[in-house]
């Protein structure tokens, strides 16, 4: 057998690693930012009944441009969206790369702003676009003024902006937003590439009171695009479903760049029967909201810093060995992240009894080692 070393892979992908979160048997798992609550009974009958209904017929194709399902997704954006604005992918992560098949490539650039999430830079190297981190201010925020500068300096072809940003939780003003899209349009009318600009909402649904979405500003922005999933706050992570809103052009230009028939009939009907049952499927939102919200004043009450969170997850820091930390958690049944950000951990929001025992286990932890930096 041969190693990897030995495979003719092109020269930008030698010596990456891949995307994977520890998969581990514990009692506890938060580590993913999944809802750790089960899908309801009366949703999960519901997708059954769908799936068996298309079940039959799955010796054919699945329709190719699953427009009942694009119209039940502009439906639940609303915001004046019609199926025309709306593309969707298997998970959030697919919609991504299909933006960079379409906007990026050999020669092209992809800025962001790291820490963000992970997978962008490797999403630009599977699709051989070059990623230019913009960075961030030392407590992990990022302004509109620092943004717009790093898009008039790198002048990039795609911007991801995630908002609330992974691994820290907070979501971007949308001043912040409005001006990386002034930048890139000042860049077009200059000569320079005009870029699309994505944000990266994989957890609106748990945002705080006044925070507001993007999807606002879509009228007049035809280089704006807004991602979303199902993944978290519905439930759904198994059914790997992710979706965007744009200017109808982008679909359009993702239809070159998709693989026949990408979205299953299964796949289709399992979220069709999901955006039926709205309500029941977000209905533990609001339980999660509150136990993020009661780890980020426990975790205070400690002598933690945690990040103000828009999300269903909780980064913090002033440990003194976060791996440590992270071990000594897991020695315990409780699996969190370690991001790599030294000093910081991040966790995600699960059920009532998963908090307890996450916040128990931790001031065990502390109280052991006195883990505070």
């Amino acid at each position: 057998m041969t190693d990897l070393s030995s495979l003719p892979l092109r020269d930008n992908l030698r010596g990456l690693s891949p995307y994977g979160a520890p998969q581990l048997d514990v009692p506890y798992m938060l580590n993913t930012n999944e809802n750790t609550h089960p899908v309801p009974e009366e949703v999960a009958a519901a997708i059954a009944e769908r799936v068996a209904a298309v079940a039959g017929g799955l010796n054919r194709y699945p329709d190719r441009e699953f427009t009942g399902l694009r119209r039940a997704l502009a439906g639940y954006l609303g915001h004046g969206l019609t199926a025309d604005h709306v593309w969707a992918g298997n998970g959030s992560n697919e919609i991504l790369q299909q933006i960079l098949q379409a906007f990026g490539g050999p020669g092209r650039t992809l800025l962001s702003f790291l820490p963000s999430y992970s997978m962008y830079p490797l999403l630009a190297g599977g699709t051989d676009t070059v990623f230019v981190d913009g960075g961030r201010a030392a407590d992990h925020t990022l302004s509109a003024e620092h943004a717009a500068a790093m898009v008039r300096e790198h002048r990039p072809h795609v911007i991801f902006l995630a908002s609330p940003n992974n691994p820290t939780g907070t979501a971007l003003d949308l001043a912040t937003i409005e001006a990386v899209y002034a930048a890139q349009a000042q860049n077009e009318a200059a000569g320079g590439p005009g870029a699309m600009v994505v944000v990266d909402e994989a957890y609106a649904e748990f945002a705080l009171a006044g925070t507001r979405s993007a999807l606002t500003l879509l009228p007049g922005r035809e280089r704006l695009i807004v991602t979303r999933t199902m993944s978290k706050a519905f439930a759904l992570a198994g059914a790997r479903l992710g979706y965007l809103a744009a200017d109808p052009a982008v679909t359009d230009a993702l239809r070159l760049v998709r693989l026949p028939y990408h979205l299953s009939a299964v796949t289709q009907a399992t979220a069709e029967a999901a955006l039926d049952h709205v309500d029941a499927l977000l209905r533990t939102v609001e339980d999660i909201k509150a136990q993020r919200d009661r780890i980020v004043s426990t975790l205070r009450g400690l002598g933690l810093r945690p990040s103000v969170s828009d999300s269903n997850f909780v980064f913090f820091g002033h440990l003194e060995d976060a791996s440590d930390v992270w071990g000594r958690l897991l020695d315990r049944g409780v699996l969190v992240r370690d991001v790599g950000i030294p000093h910081h951990l991040r966790v995600t929001a699960g059920t009532e009894p998963e908090t307890t025992a996450f916040l128990t286990a931790l001031e065990e932890v502390l109280g052991e080692t006195g883990h505070r930096s």
